[in-house]
């Protein structure tokens, strides 16, 4: 295996559904502009509420990417 090196960046997605889309939607946003994304780390969960309900949902996560050479 080649050596190479990752660079890791945190997101931070938003849903009005759930934290599993909040996630992915960090991961899929980041895919759009990043190449060769490794590994994504759901690090901290949590909402926005607004009069006593639940508006969004939010999930960081850590995203690693490797390095061109």
């Amino acid at each position: 295996m080649p050596e190479s090196a990752y660079k890791i960046i945190e997101l931070v997605g938003t849903s009005s559904s759930s934290w599993e889309d909040a996630a992915k939607n960090a991961v899929e946003k980041a895919g759009s502009s990043l190449h060769d994304l490794r590994i994504a780390e759901v690090t901290t969960l949590d909402m926005t509420i607004n009069d006593g309900a639940v508006k969004s949902y939010r999930a960081r996560v850590k995203v690693s990417f490797r390095l061109e050479d």
